[in-house]
């Protein structure tokens, strides 16, 4: 095992990430936001350099400090070798596994390999797989083969404007974490509510307010560099604010030469439906992630 120390190193680990996308997505995200500042303090294990097979990234360990916050003992995980990569992740110093954590791949097939280390390691391993978005301009600049065969929607990828007499473009103030997290599907607990206070502080956020001068809709982004926590309030949906809020965060992060990619639940045929009128995407692989409690 081997942590990536400088700049050179892990801005080599994000050219080779690269080239795998978008297996390789979620842990490419991770790193080129670490190369970007590394806001959230993260470390990049490889199992060997610089032909690496299986990359790791996780919090300094310092911040683990809560063996139930999965928000934060969260690992990004990418293999070539899934067989190297079980015998990579069952070593004790990549994961704490009597930690509950969470790991997230574009990877469908690390599957296997987390519940094999389950029935080892003595912990439950839940699955939650959603359809993987990646916006047509990052694939055209990072992967163009991912736009062969592809058919984009009509309008140029862009929502229906709103009224701005009644609604602003804002970004989100810590003070608004708490209303993101009673709207967010994987949150409403005091410790997402830490977790979506740090994203605010650490990453762009764009909102829309309304009339009473407080979010209406809402995106934000996480430390892989996902977009994502999109929101809005009972009362205003179905009139294209979220539609309004994600484009005008995306082609935001365009600009800046972020990779802009998201998820979208498979049932949710809406916000699928919403992905392809905005370009964004689908990918041929999944977005999983792995809620892992000890037994």
């Amino acid at each position: 095992m081997l942590q990536l120390q400088g700049a050179q190193m892990l801005q080599t680990l994000e050219k080779a990430l690269r080239k795998r996308l978008p297996a390789s997505l979620k842990v490419y995200g991770t790193v080129f936001h670490m190369n970007q500042g590394n806001p959230f303090n993260l470390k990049a294990l490889v199992d060997k350099w610089p032909d690496f097979s299986t990359v790791v990234i996780h919090p300094q360990e310092q911040e683990m400090t809560d063996d139930l916050d999965h928000y934060t003992n969260t690992y990004q995980i990418y293999s070539k070798d899934l067989k190297n990569c079980e015998e990579f992740l069952s070593l004790p110093e990549v994961i704490n596994w009597k930690q509950n954590l969470q790991i997230q791949s574009s990877q469908s097939g690390l599957d296997e390999v987390i519940q094999k280390l389950a029935a080892t390691k003595s912990f439950k391993a839940e699955l939650t797989q959603n359809y993987l978005f990646m916006m047509a301009e990052t694939a055209r600049k990072l992967a163009p083969p991912l736009l062969e065969g592809k058919k984009l929607a009509p309008g140029g990828g862009k929502p229906k404007d709103i009224n701005h007499a009644i609604f602003k473009l804002s970004s989100l103030d810590v003070s608004h974490a708490a209303l993101v997290n009673q709207f967010w599907l994987f949150g409403g607990n005091e410790r997402s509510l830490r977790f979506i206070e740090r994203c605010i502080r650490s990453f762009p956020t764009f909102c829309l307010l309304g009339p009473e001068g407080t979010p209406v809709s809402w995106d934000l982004m996480d430390q892989t560099g996902e977009v994502r926590m999109a929101g809005t309030v009972p009362e205003y949906r179905a009139q294209g604010l979220v539609s309004y809020v994600i484009y005008s965060q995306t082609q935001a992060l365009h600009k800046l030469g972020f990779p802009v990619y998201s998820h979208t639940s498979k049932s949710n045929e809406i916000m699928q439906k919403m992905s392809h009128n905005l370009h964004h995407l689908r990918m041929p692989s999944d977005w999983s992630q792995w809620l892992c409690v000890p037994v």
